[in-house]
């Protein structure tokens, strides 16, 4: 019998130190947003100030000075499991010139990337303990612009995105200033066909490469940084743009690893898909604990929690 002492000898500290940082890089929520410390236990209160103070003007010399108060609420981190299993043939493990790690890390970190970002943007399987996911919070704060009615109405990608009555001016309508956007990957072709009305019709949509013709394309929409869904698909949004310092999430601890020996794997419906012990396999079993919020403190534009929010979408 294969223990669970006995597997985590055979994923050193350091291999797991690196899987959760690839897994960073795989999300776009994770890179976009606000990584808090490592957290200690299953719910973490968060403070977050929810009434402003007021100052007023004394009248004349003797004029009495008014009080005013402030309030908090509590915004709590929710940690949750993510998990993944891997399948692996024993031929391949019995095959000691093979790097079994260069096979399962590339899985691990697609499927735990994809799980999370699908659950904080559009609530794909999200846990019930988690808030709603960051385009329902848009829907209902009125934070959305609808494509297909303003380009309809004679507008272009151009207004929906920087236009007034934009993403951006929603969400700067509310005292935050955008600092990212999410996309559809189908958008980045979209966005190459927006040139300038003046000039020589220079491309509006810009991309550099910081570190030299090898380094990845970064790509910028006003200045901000945009980033593109490719690790899994979904129609429901075309962009998100927000301050994405007001999405945080933190880890409850590394990833935890056990062998599957004497197991089967079955589908969403019930069906076994592997059959461990008759088909000669071992599975990796993975498991990350990870939790996210969105505070919504208020600014000295809006108030209103109900449709004050620091996220805006345009949805197709």
């Amino acid at each position: 019998m294969i223990t669970r002492t006995n597997a985590e000898a055979l994923i050193p500290e350091e291999v797991s130190r690196e899987i959760i940082q690839e897994v960073v890089q795989a999300s776009t929520v994770m890179k976009l947003g606000r990584r808090m410390p490592n957290i200690s236990r299953k719910k973490q209160r968060l403070p977050v100030l929810d009434v402003l103070p007021t100052a007023y003007f004394v009248d004349g010399d003797t004029g009495q000075k008014q009080t005013t108060n402030t309030e908090w609420e509590n915004v709590y981190l929710n940690v949750e499991e993510l998990a993944v299993i891997t399948p692996i043939p024993e031929a391949v493990l019995d095959d000691a010139d093979y790097d079994i790690w260069a096979e399962a890390k590339p899985r691990i970190v697609e499927a735990m990337g994809a799980a999370f970002d699908a659950a904080v943007l559009i609530g794909t399987n999200a846990p019930s303990a988690w808030p709603d996911d960051i385009l329902a919070q848009c829907v209902a704060a009125s934070q959305t612009v609808d494509y297909s009615s303003a380009v309809g109405g004679g507008s272009d990608i151009y207004d929906v995105l920087l236009g007034e009555a934009g993403i951006f001016g929603l969400v700067e309508a509310d005292g935050y200033d955008v600092s990212g956007v999410l996309a559809r990957n189908t958008m980045k072709a979209r966005l190459r066909g927006l040139r300038a009305e003046t000039g020589n019709g220079e491309p509006i949509f810009k991309n550099y490469q910081a570190g030299g013709p090898s380094a990845p394309t970064t790509y910028t929409i006003d200045g901000r940084p945009t980033e593109f869904i490719k690790n899994f698909a979904q129609t429901s949004f075309d962009f998100i743009a927000g301050d994405w310092s007001k999405l945080v999430w933190a880890l409850r601890q590394d990833i935890s690893w056990k062998i599957l020996t004497e197991a089967v794997i079955q589908d969403s419906q019930g069906e076994i898909i592997y059959n461990l012990a008759q088909q000669d396999m071992v599975a990796l079993r993975a498991v990350m604990r990870i939790a996210w919020a969105s505070p919504n403190p208020p600014t000295m534009l809006n108030s209103n929690d109900s449709t004050r929010l620091a996220f805006a979408a345009v949805i197709p």
